[in-house]
C-alpha cells in the first residue's frame, strides 16, 4: 500500500491543511484577549463569537450542496481566500490600535459564512486525492497535525499577544490561508459531476442518504450528545477545578492533557484497524462520561486529568476512523452533504450545552449538569451498540451511486 505522503497531491494538501490549522489554532486565544482589551466586556466577546457561529450553523447544509455541485477544491480555495481576507482586516485593524466592535463582528460573520462552505469540503478533498486503501492513514495524519496545532496554538498565541500584539496572530492566520490556497491551486482533485437539481432536491437527497443508514444517523445523535456534554464540561468544569480541585493550574493541566490525548488518539488511528470501526469508536467515546462524573463528585485532580486525557484520546482515534468509513460508505457525489449534516448536529448541540449548563448549575449546583451530561454520554454512545448497522459496518467500500428522487409532474 502506497503511503499517502508519497502522493504529491496529498503532500500538498497535507502541508496546506497543516499551515492553516496552525494559523487557526492561534486565533481563539488571540481573539479573546483582543476583544477584552478593546472593550473590556465578555458580552462583546460573546457577540463576536456568536457572529461566527450562527451563520456557520445556518449555512452548513447549503455549504454541503455547493461542495457537491462544484469541485471541492474550487470551493475550498475560494473560502480560504475569503477567510484570509477577513482575518487580515481584523489584524490590520488591531495593529492600527483603534478596533471597533462592529468591524470585528462583521469580519467574524464573514469568516463564519465562509467556514460553512469550507467545512464540508474536507472529506471530499481527501477522497479525491487518496485511494480507499490509504484514506485511514491520510485522515489520521491530518487529525494528528490538527491536534498538534491545538496543543501548540495557545502558547504561540500568548507569545504573539504579549510580544507583538494580538493583531499579528490574525495576520499570520491570514497568511496561512493564503499558503493553503496556493497549494490547493497546485493540485488536481477527483470530482464526480452531480446532476443539476433544485436546491431543495439536493438537500433532500443528502438527508435521504443519511436516513438510509442506521449506523450513520444513530451515531450522529450520539456524537451530538457528546458535543453537548463537552460544552457542559467546558462551561461548568473550570469552576469545579478552581474551587474544589486545587485552583486554576488544575484546569490548565486538564486542558493540556486533553490536547495530548487528542494527538495520541490520532497517532493510534494510523495503525489500529478494528473489524467494527464505528462500534469500537462509539464505545470509546463513552469514556467521556468518566471525567464528567469525576468532576461531578470532585474526585482527586490527578484521576480526573487522567480520565480526561483518555477520553480525548478516544475522540482523537474516532475522528479519522469515522471519516474513513464515511468516505467508503457514501457515494462521492453526496459526501459533502452528508458530512455537512454531521457538522450541523455536532456543532448545533454545543450552544445548547453552553446555555443550559450555567442555568442548571445556578439552580442545583455544578455537580448536577456534570452528572446528567455524563450519564447521557454513556447511554447515547454505548447505546449505539444496540443498532444493527453499528455492529455490522466495517471498512469495505460499499457505496452505490446516489439515486435522485423521481421527477414529479
Amino acid at each position: 500500500m502506497t503511503h499517502p505522503l508519497r502522493l504529491r497531491a496529498f503532500r500538498l494538501l497535507f502541508l496546506g491543511r497543516t499551515v492553516s490549522a496552525l494559523g487557526d489554532a492561534v486565533v481563539p486565544t488571540a481573539l479573546a484577549l483582543a476583544v477584552l482589551r478593546a472593550t473590556g466586556s465578555t458580552a462583546a466577546l460573546a457577540l463576536v463569537l456568536g457572529c461566527a457561529m450562527v451563520p456557520r450553523l445556518l449555512l452548513l447544509p447549503l455549504g454541503g450542496v455547493v461542495a457537491d455541485r462544484f469541485a471541492a477544491r474550487s470551493v475550498a480555495l475560494a473560502t480560504d481566500l475569503i477567510r484570509g481576507a477577513a482575518q487580515l482586516v481584523v489584524g490590520v485593524e488591531l495593529l492600527g490600535g483603534a478596533p471597533t466592535l462592529a468591524h470585528l463582528a462583521v469580519a467574524s460573520a464573514v469568516g463564519g459564512i465562509a467556514s460553512a462552505f469550507a467545512m464540508p469540503t474536507a472529506s471530499p478533498l481527501v477522497a479525491g486525492v487518496v485511494g480507499a486503501e490509504g484514506r485511514q492513514r491520510a485522515n489520521a495524519l491530518l487529525g494528528a497535525t490538527t491536534n498538534a496545532s491545538r496543543l501548540a496554538g495557545p502558547a504561540l498565541a500568548g507569545l504573539l499577544v504579549w510580544t507583538a500584539g494580538p493583531g499579528w496572530a490574525f495576520v499570520i492566520d491570514a497568511a496561512s490561508f493564503g499558503v493553503s490556497a496556493v497549494l490547493l491551486a497546485a493540485i488536481q482533485v477527483r470530482h464526480v459531476p452531480v446532476e443539476h437539481r433544485s436546491l431543495r432536491a439536493d438537500l433532500v437527497l443528502g438527508w435521504r442518504e443519511v436516513r438510509a443508514r442506521d449506523w450513520y444517523w444513530s451515531s450522529l445523535v450520539a456524537h451530538a450528545v457528546w458535543n453537548g456534554a463537552a460544552a457542559v464540561l467546558l462551561t461548568v468544569g473550570p469552576a469545579v477545578a478552581v474551587t474544589r480541585l486545587g485552583g486554576e493550574g488544575v484546569w490548565v493541566l486538564l486542558q493540556q492533557a486533553g490536547a495530548v490525548g487528542l494527538l495520541v488518539g490520532s497517532l493510534l488511528a494510523t495503525r489500529a484497524r478494528p473489524r467494527r470501526p464505528v462500534l469500537v469508536g462509539n464505545l470509546a467515546l463513552a469514556t467521556y462520561a468518566a471525567p464528567l462524573l469525576l468532576l461531578a463528585v470532585a474526585a482527586p485532580a490527578a484521576l480526573t486529568v487522567a480520565a480526561y486525557c483518555l477520553a480525548l484520546s478516544a475522540l482523537g482515534f474516532l475522528n479519522p476512523v469515522w471519516e474513513t468509513v464515511v468516505q467508503a460508505r457514501f457515494p462521492t457525489e453526496v459526501l459533502a452533504r452528508v458530512t455537512s449534516y454531521d457538522w450541523l448536529m455536532s456543532l448545533g448541540a454545543m450552544p445548547l450545552g453552553y446555555a443550559l449548563a450555567p442555568l442548571a448549575a445556578s439552580t442545583w449546583g455544578a455537580s448536577t449538569p456534570l452528572a446528567v451530561a455524563g450519564v447521557l454520554v454513556l447511554l447515547a454512545c454505548a447505546g449505539t451498540a444496540a443498532v444493527p448497522g453499528v455492529r455490522r459496518v466495517g471498512w469495505a467500500v460499499a457505496a452505490a451511486p446516489a439515486q435522485p428522487e423521481p421527477a414529479r409532474r
